[in-house]
């Protein structure tokens, strides 16, 4: 930890006196937390949404909007960490669900049209031969690695710090607080199996470590995001997915694309757009249109292992993985609202925004890293310009600042995650994006000591 300085104590102090404000402006949420811990575990029961002194308690959102119990209304640029591409209320959304609840109801408990349709949209959409459903991105990861085990005989997989595949297969995330985790948290399921590549993008040393664990008959799959989200939305070079993914098929392995966050980015998801080709792919988020949804798919005799009409095929079961309302809301959301053309639309308007984003930024210790409709906002000491693992920042970040940042973009009415993470949603107005670039410049100028990098 840096020794305290003058400047590190004006941080202080103006984060106090941020927070003072906050409680004073939000005594119904705080209320709300006061009951909530009574029932839930520190009041909580998604940690990512916890903040201290306590969260703030959304009453509801409409489109690109939300609103809290004490009555603030907030541009929503945090998107449900991309869950909530389409906003809160979107027509397309709503026609389906009323449509699939006068037309079909709920838990038919029997397979039904609206999953063939489903993944047929999916399978053409996104290159896969075969697809199967889950109701999160989590179970969707645990599947595929399963699937590569049965198909390849062996259990090992290589991950990379920074990556986060769902809330038991975290490899080095960074977490709520914004610190990086070293190894494997101790609820990454078959913690034991997994060795983790100490840097994305590193190429040399991935290949490493493939052939390592390969060298030992243990290497089932390579698990790796095209584009680390959860880990400071770290974009991968290109020659570094195509080096990852020919290291895993050179050593016997299956090359598994997360795409859980990145499948908005192209028309294709990120892999396509990026010439990946991947064996195995993981789906989810937006792509249940606002439902619990996940999927995975891939290479026909891959997915084969769970095909029930052959001896010995795996189960895969899960009450709700083609519940009525995800498929038919899942399948407008795509079909209907996020084209191919609205996608490549939507994520140019997300380049443009980041550019601007960078301009005012420029010489301070805020940092902006992404792709397309996903950006990241890191704040380090030394305002670094070029981030490409989670171990660039490692011991370099400054929390006061990035905790300062979020109290006041509140106050500004702008909702984003404390980490930094911001997921645009389809519906807000390219006046409503320049305002928070405006926000931000005011905040660079307002803290301008706290905030300029020291030559």
């Amino acid at each position: 930890m840096p020794n305290p300085s003058p400047t590190r104590d004006a941080a202080l102090a103006a984060l106090r006196a941020a927070e003072a404000r906050f409680v004073a402006n939000n005594p119904l949420s705080q209320a709300q937390h006061n009951l909530a811990v009574a029932s839930l575990p520190g009041g909580n029961t998604r940690t990512l949404l916890h903040t201290a002194p306590f969260p703030i308690t959304m009453q509801r959102g409409e489109g690109a909007h939300l609103w809290d119990v004490d009555g603030h209304k907030y541009v929503d640029l945090a998107g449900d960490l991309s869950a909530g591409l389409l906003g809160h209320s979107h027509p397309t959304v709503q026609r389906a669900l009323h449509a699939a609840l006068a037309e079909t109801g709920l838990s038919l408990g029997a397979t039904t049209p609206h999953e063939r349709r489903h993944a047929a949209l999916l399978s053409a959409r996104f290159g896969l031969a075969r697809v199967r459903f889950t109701t999160s991105g989590t179970e969707a990861n645990l599947h595929a690695l399963a699937a590569a085990r049965r198909f390849t005989g062996k259990r090992g997989g290589v991950v990379f710090a920074g990556g986060y595949h769902g809330g038991v297969l975290r490899d080095g995330a960074a977490l709520g607080g914004g610190a990086v985790v070293d190894g494997l948290p101790d609820n990454t399921v078959d913690k034991r199996d997994f060795v983790v590549v100490r840097r994305y993008n590193d190429l040399a040393m991935a290949r490493r470590v493939i052939e390592a664990v390969a060298a030992r008959g243990e290497l089932a799959a390579v698990l790796v995001e095209a584009m680390q989200g959860a880990g400071g939305v770290i974009p991968g070079r290109s020659e570094f997915l195509l080096g990852v993914r020919a290291a895993a098929r050179e050593n016997g392995a299956l090359f598994i694309l997360d795409e859980v966050m990145t499948s908005r980015l192209a028309p294709g998801g990120l892999g396509a757009a990026l010439g990946l080709s991947p064996d195995l792919v993981t789906l989810g988020k937006y792509l249940g249109g606002g439902l619990p949804f996940g999927a995975f798919g891939g290479r026909e005799d891959v997915m084969a292992v769970y095909d029930p009409r052959l001896a010995g095929a795996m189960a895969h079961s899960g009450t709700f993985n083609n519940n009525t309302l995800a498929m038919c809301a899942g399948y407008a959301a795509l079909k209907e609202a996020y084209t191919p053309e609205v996608c490549v639309s939507f994520n140019e308007r997300g380049d443009r925004f980041r550019e601007k984003l960078r301009d005012v930024a420029r010489g301070t210790r805020l940092s902006i890293t992404g792709r397309g409709s996903l950006i990241g906002l890191h704040f380090t000491e030394d305002g670094l310009e070029d981030i490409e693992c989670a171990e660039d920042i490692k011991g370099k970040e400054r929390p006061d600042l990035r905790d300062l940042f979020w109290f006041e973009m509140l106050e500004a009415g702008f909702w984003t995650t404390r980490r930094g993470f911001l997921a645009l949603i389809l519906e807000t107005e390219n006046e409503e994006l320049d305002a928070f670039v405006e926000a931000v410049r005011d905040f660079l100028e307002r803290h301008r000591q706290l905030m300029l990098v020291d030559k």
